[in-house]
């Protein structure tokens, strides 16, 4: 690529943090929140202009299991968040644990009171454009562009909660990226809102999770009349009153380390839901005649990018031996969920699964040495970057276990800035397990 040479090479320097926390979704909240919460002077800088990501920006409709189908697993501040969202709506279950409806304003609020009592500042609108190092695993500034121009933000300890692992990935990390033997992506999914539904008729007509082999999804695909409706893939929830959020259908060979990538999957994506919307109305016209598309979400829907290679990386063998560890800072008891290829996705049935799911009151841990990469002394990384196999990242990529992770992030990168020399590998880890434990983290 032709190359130009900046002129101007001094940059106002945002210094003196303790900890600097790059990414605002679940990992990121909690982690900013931890750190604070441990005196740490905590930066947050978040590209958009909220917080949460995929459950806010990103219109993901349901949360992900909070249990292991016997009791709470995701716990502190986790909980916190969860349980603060389904108190501000009456129409879900106080007792549900499992997939349960996200409204993403409310949830936006939820996260902005989390950070705010927690004493953190927060970045809006400033995006990651460079890490500098100083050649030895150490962090020196990351350069930010904002409404303030270009900046350098200077801290003791980093936390990359970018999802990309964009933070330890450009200070010279190792990572690995999609499938071993292709490079391959899971697909993305833009989410997506229908307003002005018919809450009887949605609630009392037919399921329409791919799930059910009768769903109208498939007399949608075999009609012929909405070809650009990729496949069988439509998770669906009733958000609030008269709106459902959609998590449905597949869009291949996006990958959000490329900004052109994902610009025009957005753009796809967008005529996608207006798309669903004409045969949702077609097909099931006493919900959804005359429903209209409410929203879109101003992030994509991404399910894989980098995976940082850490101090241990978290195999197959580890999540089906339902391993425990002396270092573990969360559990996990999230099915090993990969969106298949195109060819996989649309064939009868979908993608297969390959690995058995776990049963009541299974799950395994993940040690905080998944957080710590490899060669870089001031990073952690939280979030579905962690250190794993790619089969375990199509676990530990959702949004409970991301916000116990993040918890555990913020904590350390607490614990690390307060020495003289921080070190991330070198953190009391016994000292992390009890502080999580007071906080009311679910480490059996």
């Amino acid at each position: 690529m032709e190359t130009y040479k900046l002129q101007r090479l001094e940059l106002p320097v945002d210094g003196g943090w303790d900890v600097i926390v790059v990414g605002g979704g679940p990992a990121g909240c909690t982690a900013a929140a931890a750190a604070a919460r441990e005196g740490a002077r905590t930066l947050l800088i978040e590209a958009t202009g909220s917080l949460g990501g995929m459950g806010t920006s990103g219109l993901v409709p349901a949360w992900c299991p909070f249990s292991d189908k016997e009791t709470i697993i995701y716990r502190g501040l986790a909980m916190k968040v969860f349980e603060e969202l389904k108190q501000q709506m009456p129409h879900v279950d106080r007792e549900a644990l499992d997939w349960v409806p996200i409204e993403p304003e409310k949830l936006k609020v939820i996260y902005d009171q989390l950070v705010l009592e927690a004493g953190v500042t927060v970045l809006f609108q400033t995006t990651l454009g460079s890490v500098e190092t100083d050649g030895d695993g150490r962090i020196t500034a990351l350069i930010t562009a904002s409404k303030n121009g270009l900046r350098a933000h200077t801290a003791k300890v980093y936390v990359d909660c970018t999802g990309d692992a964009d933070v330890a990935a450009w200070a010279g990390a190792d990572y690995l990226k999609g499938a071993p033997e292709t490079g391959a992506l899971m697909p993305a999914t833009h989410c997506f809102t229908l307003g002005n539904v018919d809450e009887y008729a949605y609630l009392n007509g037919p399921l329409l999770h791919g799930d059910n082999k009768s769903s109208p999804i498939y007399d949608i695909l075999r009609s012929g009349s909405y070809p650009s409706i990729p496949d069988a893939h439509i998770c669906n929830n009733m958000i609030a009153p008269r709106t459902v959020g959609f998590n449905a259908g597949h869009l291949w060979e996006v990958d959000n380390t490329d900004a052109y990538s994902v610009s025009a999957a957005l753009m796809e994506g967008r005529k996608l839901a207006a798309v669903y919307r004409e045969a949702l109305a077609e097909y099931m016209p006493a919900a959804f005649g005359s429903a209209y598309v409410a929203n879109t979400g101003s992030l994509m829907g991404i399910r894989e990018t980098r995976r940082i290679t850490g101090d241990y990386v978290l195999s197959v063998d580890d999540y089906v031996s339902r391993r425990s560890f002396a270092d573990e800072i969360c559990r996990n008891s999230y099915f090993i969920d990969i969106h298949g290829t195109e060819q996989e996705e649309k064939q009868e049935g979908g993608k297969q699964e390959a690995i058995k799911r776990y049963g009541p009151g299974e799950s395994h841990g993940i040690p905080y040495r998944c957080l710590t990469p490899r060669g870089l002394r001031n990073v952690l990384v939280a979030g579905r970057a962690i250190s794993c196999a790619r089969e375990v990242q199509g676990s530990v990529r959702v949004m409970p276990v991301c916000l116990a992770m993040g918890e555990a992030a913020g904590l350390a990168a607490a614990m690390a800035a307060g020495v003289a020399e921080p070190d991330v590998h070198a953190v009391d880890v016994e000292q992390l397990r009890t502080r999580l434990r007071e906080e009311g983290a679910y480490l059996p």
